[in-house]
């Protein structure tokens, strides 16, 4: 989670992967269960942060700013098909994210590039892994389905991404239990999953 004071760019800690949205609006979710799958999955060197920036908009600015590269995944609104994903790279993430914003997270973040950018402390390499959000309105809901079987490939392709930029990645011989995960544990996806109430016994 963010919210500890970043270390400066001269030490190790050169490489930032982000999951940003919010949780409790279905598909936004999208890049935060991506970083959790991620974290809980491999093993990445001291280099490297993997972070829940949730809704954080601005406050992350100082991590931002702390990066040589940046790599994020969020819910895009590109005009595709619903479950579409796509990688972005270079100039063009901060297009993509200031574009079609899905909810509030994404103007505060697209702020957060800019004011980056302004202070000529922006990351070298910055990457997106986005998919396009099937449902967004159904506040308390899940990933749809289609979104969440885009997950592990999300995360494929930031693995590929990763990679390229000579970062290290292995998988762990076993995945991390909840209680190790980065985001908090009652929302962990089984448990925010199975502590919803059927439909039929409280509006949705």
């Amino acid at each position: 989670m963010a919210g500890n004071v970043p270390p400066e760019r001269e030490t190790d800690w050169t490489t930032l992967v982000l999951g940003i949205g919010n949780l409790l609006w279905a598909d936004e979710g999208f890049g935060v269960r991506c970083v959790e799958h991620l974290n809980a999955g491999y093993e990445f060197p001291e280099s490297v942060r993997v972070m829940d920036g949730g809704t954080q908009g601005i406050f992350l600015l100082p991590w931002v700013r702390s990066a040589s590269r940046l790599l994020i995944f969020d819910a895009i609104d590109f005009g595709l098909e619903p479950a579409t994903l796509k990688l972005i790279t270079g100039a063009d993430v901060p297009r993509y994210m200031g574009a079609k914003k899905v909810s509030m997270h994404q103007a505060g973040f697209q702020e957060v590039l800019s004011s980056a950018q302004l202070s000529g402390e922006f990351p070298d390499e910055l990457a997106l892994v986005g998919v396009q959000p099937e449902l967004l309105d159904d506040y308390g809901g899940s990933l749809t389905p289609a979104v969440r079987a885009r997950v592990e490939p999300a995360i494929q392709l930031a693995l590929e991404v990763l990679r390229g930029w000579g970062v290290e990645v292995s998988q762990r011989s076993e995945p991390l239990g909840s209680s190790e995960l980065i985001g908090p544990g009652a929302l962990d996806i089984h448990d925010y999953e199975q502590g919803r109430p059927p439909s039929g016994e409280k509006a949705r």
